[in-house]
C-alpha cells in the first residue's frame, strides 16, 4: 500500500468519529487517577427478591483452571500471563462463572478465587483494572451477592475500590457497548451501597444509560452495532438493570423502569427474529455462538421479569411465505413451513463505531428443516492477524465479491475505512411469495464504480437468489458457504445436491453463471474453525442466479 493510500484509509476511518472519541482518548491516556482506599459504604437493604438471571455454561474446569474461547488454562503464571491472548485474560477477570450454571456448587472455588484476585491485584495494576473487565467483574460480584451468596467484608471493600476506580475511567473514547457496561456497573453499585457516594454512582450511571439506551437500541429493537451476539449481551445487561431496579424499589423512577421494560421487550422480539430454528443466533458481523447467554435463557429471564416479546415481531413457520422486516437495523426474516432465510440489507454499523463490522453487506443465511444450510463465515478470534482479517472480509460471507475487493474496507482488528451503504430496498409479500431486493454502493470506490444488487424470492418450497453487478469490473463472484454438516454432491451440470444431517435434501441449481466448489472455513464459536465448502458462481455479463429447492 502506498503512503497516499495509507493516509486515505486513515482519513476515511477517522472522519466519522465523534469529538468525544478524540479528546476522550487523550484524557484516558494522560489522566491516571489515584486509588481511593477509604472504607466501603454500608450496604442498602433489599426490598424485593432477586430473580434468577440467565445462566451461561460454566467456564471453571477446576479450582484454579478455566476454559475460555475454546482454550484451557489456569493460574500457574498468575492473573496476567503474558503468553495468553488479551481476550482470554479479559475473560479470566470477568468472573462470569460466579453466575453460571450450577454456580452454587462451585461457591467455595469462587470465594477462594475472589480472595486470590484481591490479594494479587493492587488497585490500578494489570488487565483486571481496565474499565471493561472491571465493569463486568463488578456486575458479576454484585449479582452473586444478590443471588444469595453474600460478599465478605474484604470483598465489599475491594468492590468499593473497584467502583471508585471505574468511575474515573469511563470509556468515552470507545462509547458503544463498553460505555454502557461501565454505566451498568455504576448503577448496580449505586443500588447496592448506601450513602452520598453511592448516590453519585447511581446518578452517573443512570445519566449514561438515559443517553445511550435510545442511541444504541434502534426503533425495531436491534442493537445499533448490528451484531446478534452483542445484541444478546446488551439485552442481558438491560434485564440485569431491571432486575436490580426491582430489588431496590424506589431508587429508580417508575417512568425510567417502564421505558427500560418497553425497550427490553422490543429487543427480545428482535432477537427472536434473528435466530435460526436451532435456537441460536445468526452470524452477521462479529458474532459467535457461546459468548452471550443462549437466546432461550434470555427469553426465560425476561419472562421471570414479566417481559415478553411483542407478538408482531416474532415470526413463526407458515404455509404461506411471510416477511418480517427489521427496517431500522436493516435485516429481514423470510420464512415458510420448512425454511427460514435471514437477509442482511443493513449498514455495517454506526458510522462512529464500526469496530465489530464485517464486509458482509447483502449476505444471507438459510435454514431448511430446522438445520443450517447456507451460512456466513463467523468469528473465532479478535486482535490483529490474517485470520481475523479473513473472517471480516467479503469472501468469508454468502454474498458477492467484486474484483477481489471487500465491499467495506475492513482493516486492522476493529477498523473500517470506506463502508458499503445499502439503498433502494424493495419488499413485497403476497400469497405467491416474498421478494426482498436491495443494492449497495460499497464497490463504487473501484475504478469502474460497480454496484451490486441482490434479489431474494422465497416461495413455498424454494428460494431464488439473483445478483446483478452494474458498471465496469473484471471479475464478480457470488459465494455460498455451506454448513460443515451438509453433504455436497454434484447433481448434473451447474447443480448440487445438499443432504442435511437428518436426511432432508436441498437442490441448488445455477441458472446464470459458472459454478465450482472451493474449500472454505466456518467459525461458529471463538477458538473453533471448521473445514467446509463454498459454492462459487462466476458472473456472466454481470448476472448470477441460483435456485434452492427443498420440495
Amino acid at each position: 500500500m502506498t503512503q497516499l493510500a495509507r493516509i486515505a484509509r486513515y482519513w476515511h476511518t477517522l472522519r466519522h468519529l465523534k469529538p468525544v472519541q478524540f479528546h476522550g482518548r487523550l484524557w484516558f491516556r494522560l489522566r491516571r487517577p489515584r486509588p481511593d482506599l477509604r472504607p466501603a459504604p454500608p450496604l442498602r437493604a433489599t426490598g424485593a427478591a432477586w430473580q434468577a438471571p440467565a445462566r451461561r455454561a460454566p467456564s471453571m474446569t477446576g479450582e484454579r483452571s478455566f476454559r475460555f474461547l475454546g482454550e484451557d488454562g489456569g493460574l500457574e503464571r498468575g492473573w496476567d500471563d503474558g503468553t495468553r491472548a488479551k481476550l482470554w485474560l479479559y475473560n479470566l477477570h470477568y468472573f462470569d462463572d460466579l453466575n453460571a450454571d450450577d454456580a452454587v456448587a462451585r461457591d467455595a472455588w469462587h470465594t477462594a478465587l475472589m480472595d486470590d484476585w484481591i490479594a494479587h491485584h493492587p488497585p490500578g495494576a494489570g488487565n483486571g483494572w481496565e474499565p471493561y473487565p472491571a465493569s463486568l467483574r463488578i456486575v458479576n460480584w454484585i449479582k452473586r451477592h444478590l443471588d444469595g451468596r453474600p460478599l465478605s467484608a474484604s470483598q465489599r471493600s475491594s468492590l468499593a475500590v473497584q467502583v471508585r476506580w471505574l468511575a474515573q475511567r469511563l470509556e468515552w473514547h470507545l462509547l458503544g457497548n463498553h460505555l454502557f457496561a461501565n454505566a451498568k456497573a455504576l448503577v448496580l453499585a449505586g443500588l447496592l451501597f448506601e450513602g452520598a457516594e453511592a448516590d453519585r454512582w447511581l446518578a452517573a450511571g443512570l445519566a449514561i444509560v438515559g443517553d445511550e439506551l435510545p442511541e444504541q437500541v434502534l426503533g425495531d429493537g436491534g442493537n445499533f452495532e448490528r451484531s446478534p451476539m452483542y445484541h444478546a449481551i446488551f439485552l442481558e445487561d438491560l434485564l440485569d438493570l431491571l432486575n436490580a431496579g426491582q430489588v431496590f424499589p424506589g431508587r429508580i423512577a417508575p417512568a425510567t423502569l417502564a421505558s427500560w421494560r418497553a425497550t427490553a421487550a422490543r429487543m427480545a422480539g428482535w432477537l427472536r427474529a434473528m435466530c435460526h430454528p436451532d435456537g441460536e443466533i445468526s452470524l452477521f458481523n462479529d458474532a459467535a455462538i457461546g459468548i452471550a447467554s443462549v437466546p432461550a435463557a434470555l427469553h426465560a429471564y425476561a419472562a421471570r421479569l414479566g417481559i415478553h416479546a411483542p407478538a408482531s415481531t416474532v415470526a413463526s413457520p407458515s404455509l404461506v411465505p411471510v416477511l418480517a422486516l427489521l427496517r431500522e437495523s436493516g435485516y429481514a426474516r423470510v420464512e415458510e413451513s420448512q425454511a427460514v432465510a435471514l437477509l442482511d440489507v443493513a449498514p455495517v454499523g454506526p458510522d462512529y463505531l464500526p469496530g465489530h463490522a464485517h464486509a458482509d453487506t447483502l449476505s444471507f443465511e438459510l435454514s431448511v428443516s430446522g438445520q443450517r444450510v447456507v451460512v456466513n463465515g463467523g468469528t473465532s478470534c479478535y486482535g490483529l492477524g490474517a485470520e481475523r482479517l479473513r473472517q471480516r472480509g467479503t469472501a468469508a460471507h454468502s454474498t458477492v465479491i467484486v474484483d477481489g475487493q471487500d465491499s467495506s474496507e475492513v482493516w486492522g482488528g476493529f477498523r473500517v475505512a470506506r463502508r458499503a451503504r445499502p439503498f433502494d430496498l424493495v419488499t413485497t409479500a403476497d400469497a405467491h411469495g416474498v421478494v426482498v431486493a436491495c443494492s449497495h454502493d460499497g464497490y463504487r470506490r473501484l475504478p469502474g464504480r460497480p454496484v451490486h444488487r441482490r434479489e431474494w424470492r422465497l416461495r413455498s418450497g424454494g428460494l431464488q437468489v439473483h445478483d446483478s453487478i452494474s458498471g465496469r469490473f473484471a471479475t464478480a463472484q457470488a459465494r455460498y458457504h455451506f454448513h460443515p454438516e451438509v453433504r455436497i454432491d454434484e447433481d448434473g451440470i451447474g447443480a448440487l445436491r445438499l443432504t442435511l444431517p437428518r436426511g432432508a435434501q436441498v437442490r441448488m441449481s445455477v441458472r446464470r453463471g459458472r459454478l465450482r466448489l472451493e474449500p472454505s472455513r466456518y467459525a461458529p464459536a471463538f477458538g473453533l474453525v471448521q473445514d467446509t465448502r463454498c459454492a462459487v458462481i462466476d458472473a456472466e455479463d454481470g448476472q448470477v442466479s441460483a435456485d434452492f429447492d427443498w420440495t
